[in-house]
């Protein structure tokens, strides 16, 4: 599991971005959460080859 900060979600849209600890930004989309998440939240995720590149998957907020 990765650990990272929601840099930016659009719950209209359903999607934003991840910034890793590495500094490293993820696309991710709603359908890869496990719960909620908002701007500026703690996270853990794991990476998945998407489409268009690197999505976060499995998306929870940090324990």
């Amino acid at each position: 599991m990765k650990v990272g900060t929601v840099k930016f979600f659009n719950e209209t849209k359903g999607y934003g971005f991840i910034k890793d600890d590495d500094g490293q930004e993820i696309f991710v989309h709603v359908s890869g959460l496990k719960e909620k998440i908002r701007q500026d939240d703690k996270v853990t995720f794991e990476i998945q080859e998407g489409k268009k590149g690197l999505n976060a998957v499995n998306v929870e907020l940090q324990k």
